[in-house]
């Protein structure tokens, strides 16, 4: 151990606790499902640099997809511009190692390229992860950070299993020192690392390692705040927080407690409370448009202590059950979930696998059986193609899973060809800004495209972006009373729930392209109205007895799933459940299959993404395809017929 490492950890020597503000990237992934859109942080970016902060994190996780998917905002643009303003404090992003941005690892050539671009538009910090504490999934996302001039901080994700000990986590934080990280990070994801345990954990990695420790967790238990003074006294000398107002829970403890509770010791740090007061005022009033009304009421899940659901993942766990029109099967899922992980080896739950393990629990769930239907993820996950599970799975499980297939037991990205050459040739030129879009597209093909042609149409004839048309239907329907424009009653039941907002950006586009100005979507006795000129909506809500309130002449009913014409008393393959109907694997792939194509069973004919992972859809018998009846990329409903059939 160095004289400098000997020094800081007896105590002698103390110096100011460095503080990291997580309100515009985790903070409101956690609690508003990372809607926070670009003049949300910009209005507010210049009293934030001014606080004394440590660094800033505000790129990274699930901002990027989110960017692309609903805010219709180019996740690039969105960084330059904020670093064009933070000129004080330095920016950070949370990337997923091999993984990158997305939900499986991708080739060194992207990975190499991704970070060169993301210094170069701005990221000075690099928090690289692997959700299952796989140094091999690390070692080319830090040597490509340092590089290209980056700070690269290694990570370890924390979680509770009979695998996961003080002695693993110290000999995975070795590793990534002998790779070169500049700082280490202890992310507690889920918010269940306790006192007790920070404080046992904190000194055995200072013992052995000689570089800052920084710690990240959750408040979700409730234990966080403990945590982080536990920590700190340990030898921890950064921790994360967030603003009040975009707080607690799922989020990250407030900073001005924080900061609060730190005056009174040696580790004092000076940050501008006036400031602070400034943005605590601004989220404050923020909130109540961006807050998701599925959210929880309580602030506290001891909960989470069972099934260890991070932070990011519990609201959209939320949202997705509401989607799949199961929201009353949320405990069933919390339920699911730790037998899941166990099954697969009690992975980490943060991103990628929380989400693969989330999704599986709601599929067990909704399906009423296990393991009935299994995305692309889970078969991936046990051949290895994320990594190295924490304890090894069992032999029955894999066969369950792979049949025959055995699983690798190398570095997924070895058996990864380069990227970069030739992607662009997927893309129309014309859709191509910057370079930084090619890199879109690898990570999230569908979207980003979409985006693109979303971008390149002119202004007044752009559909709304789903945040928007979401954040609008909202206000209306939560502000608006009768008729007579009177408010509504706070106790009254909200006309619609989040899921029918986020279709309201696809029903608008529709209407634009059908030339439909006006549509009442009806909901029992109560109605809301879209109207659109120019192909820019407007939004008004009407709570309507439908008994005696004339429809206008050119509302239409709400689109509800029927049998095509011409497929009357022909087998139909149908959506298990709610999602995105794919024909093909990526853009510009051939068809899965096309009408006259003679199938065997269980061959796969189609995908539904839902949940943000991949469901195929096989034939069930041996039969030839009719009709395809849904367009590619639409949405679809449990149940709904998505390939008409003649079984041979």
């Amino acid at each position: 151990m160095t004289e400098k490492a000997k020094t800081k950890n007896t105590g002698k020597k103390r110096i100011p606790l460095r503080i990291t503000d997580t309100t515009l990237r985790d903070a409101h992934q956690s609690l508003w499902a990372t809607r926070m859109r670009i003049d949300d942080i910009m209005d507010i970016l210049d009293v934030i640099d001014n606080v004394g902060y440590y660094s800033l994190e505000v790129w990274g996780g699930a901002t990027f997809d989110v960017c692309l998917r609903f805010l219709r905002e180019n996740p690039w643009e969105r960084l330059r511009l904020i670093k064009s303003r933070a000129k004080k404090t330095p920016l950070q992003m949370l990337l997923r190692g091999q993984n990158v941005l997305g939900y499986k690892n991708y080739p060194d050539d992207l990975l190499d390229r991704f970070i060169a671009l993301a210094c170069y538009n701005g990221v000075d910090i690099f928090r690289i992860f692997d959700a299952l504490n796989d140094n091999r999934n690390l070692e080319y996302a830090i040597k490509s950070v340092k590089k290209h001039g980056g700070h690269a901080q290694g990570t370890i994700c924390y979680t509770i299993s009979p695998f996961h000990t003080i002695e693993n986590y110290v000999k995975t934080a070795k590793e990534q020192v002998e790779m070169g990280i500049d700082t280490l990070c202890i992310k507690d994801m889920a918010g269940i690392l306790s006192p007790i345990t920070a404080e046992k954990l904190i000194k055995a990695l200072t013992a052995e390692i000689d570089v800052p420790i920084q710690l990240h967790c959750h408040a979700s238990s409730g234990m966080a705040y403990a945590t982080y003074v536990d920590a700190v006294k340990a030898g921890a000398g950064a921790i994360d927080c967030a603003i009040s107002p975009l707080s607690g829970f799922s989020s990250q403890p407030p900073v001005e407690t924080m900061a609060t509770i730190f005056s009174e010791t040696d580790y004092a740090v000076k940050l501008d409370f006036d400031c602070l007061a400034k943005i605590a005022a601004y989220f404050t009033k923020l909130t109540p448009k961006m807050k998701p009304t599925h959210g929880p009421i309580n602030i506290i899940d001891p909960g989470i202590l069972v099934h260890q659901i991070p932070g990011g993942m519990i609201s959209n766990l939320r949202s997705q059950l509401d989607q799949q029109k199961a929201l009353d099967k949320l405990d069933d899922v919390l339920a699911e979930v730790p037998r899941v992980r166990a099954d697969l080896g009690f992975p980490p739950l943060v991103t990628p696998t929380s989400q693969i393990v989330g999704t599986q629990a709601v599929l067990n769930v909704i399906a009423g059986e296990r393991y009935k239907m299994v995305p692309n993820e889970i078969t991936n996950y046990v051949k290895g193609l994320y990594g190295r599970s924490p304890q090894k799975l069992s032999p029955e499980f894999i066969k369950m899973i792979l049949g025959d297939v055995k699983p690798i037991t190398h570095r997924p990205a070895d058996d990864l060809e380069p990227m970069l050459p030739g992607a662009a040739d997927a893309i129309d030129s014309e859709l191509i800004e910057h370079e930084e879009d090619i890199i879109s597209y690898c990570l999230f093909p569908e979207p980003a495209l979409e985006f693109f042609k979303w971008r390149s149409t002119p202004a007044f004839d752009r559909a709304p972006a789903p945040v928007e048309v979401e954040i609008a239907a909202r206000e209306q329907v939560e502000n608006t009373g009768s008729e007579t424009g009177k408010p509504r009653s706070t106790t009254d039941e909200p006309l619609f729930a989040d899921s029918d907002y986020k279709g309201f950006a696809t029903i608008m586009s529709q209407m634009n392209q059908m030339g439909i100005t006006e549509l009442v979507l009806k909901k029992g006795n109560r109605a809301i109205e879209l109207k659109s000129g120019n192909g820019s909506p407007k939004h008004s809500t009407i709570q309507q007895d439908t008994a005696n309130v004339a429809e206008p002449e050119a509302a239409v009913e709400m689109p509800v799933a029927s049998e095509p014409a011409g497929t009357e008393g022909m087998m139909t393959i149908d959506s298990p459940l709610v999602g995105t109907f794919y024909t093909t694997s990526a853009p510009g792939k051939p068809p899965y299959v096309s009408p006259g194509d003679e199938i065997k069973a269980g061959a796969q004919v189609c995908i539904v993404e839902a949940m943000k992972l991949i469901n195929e859809i096989n034939s069930k018998v041996d039969c030839r395809v009719v009709k395809v009846l849904v367009e590619n990329g639409a949405n679809v409903d449990k149940g709904q017929p998505l390939i008409a059939i003649e079984e041979m």
